[in-house]
């Protein structure tokens, strides 16, 4: 990214597959004003989510 480009958190997060256009103009103004390792570490978590989702994805949990 150019270094003269501002940092633009909602179009990162989005391209990383975040559904930041679901959450309400308060919410994603929040998000819009995370710095990139605030960013970067969301995205991080959502990569270690997804590879862990088809691991988990298929167990079925009973509440009695």
């Amino acid at each position: 990214m150019d270094s003269e480009t501002p940092f633009d958190a909602l179009a990162t997060l989005r391209a990383a597959g975040h559904p930041v256009d679901l959450l309400n103009e308060r919410q994603r103004q929040v998000f819009a004003e995370l710095g990139r390792p605030e960013v970067e570490l969301l995205n991080s978590i959502k990569t270690r989510l997804d590879a862990a989702a088809g691991e988990v994805e298929g167990q079925d949990l009973k509440l009695v």
